[in-house]
């Protein structure tokens, strides 16, 4: 049978769904740092900033699991605390949010900083503004993690 804390542990593992999110957007935005550096290889330094910014949604969902580790008592020396289904339950809903945006947003923005990509490989001058494209579908995650944060940590435990 499947007890609360296992359902706690599931809320987790939906957190960490995240990380699929920027492994796909860091891959995305690899490509077309790769094709910029084809063109011009002295540009290394500036792609990476721009490759990198869609690996935060994996971090987001990460930190966001060892919450969930750390409330359920996994993490601290105590063992898995003993959870009604009601409170598992309620700890799986606190990963959702992060887990199934920064799913969405980490391969949006690395759509997003291929795009960025292309600007600056065409025009070096605008490299900000395609940081600040890709940094806009970032608060969509920020937001999601506040809600999974918030939800979390409002469960009477």
């Amino acid at each position: 049978m499947i007890s609360g804390s296992v359902m706690a542990l599931f809320g987790a593992a939906i957190a960490s769904l995240a990380g699929i999110g920027s492994a796909i957007g860091v891959g995305i935005a690899g490509q077309a740092a790769a094709g910029v550096l084809a063109e011009d290889p002295k540009k290394f330094g500036k792609t990476l900033i721009l490759q990198a910014i869609p690996g935060t949604q994996g971090i987001y969902g990460l930190l966001m699991a060892f919450l969930i580790f750390i409330k359920t008592g996994l993490m601290g020396g105590n063992g898995l605390a003993d959870l009604t289904m009601a409170q598992g339950l309620y700890i799986l809903a606190s990963g959702i949010p992060i887990g199934v945006i920064g799913l969405w947003s980490g391969i949006a923005q690395g759509k997003t900083a291929a795009s960025g990509l292309m600007l600056m490989g065409k025009r070096p001058d605008q490299m900000v503004k395609g940081i600040i494209y890709a940094a806009m579908v970032e608060t969509y995650a920020i937001f999601a993690l506040l809600i999974s944060i918030l939800m979390l940590f409002n469960i009477g435990l």
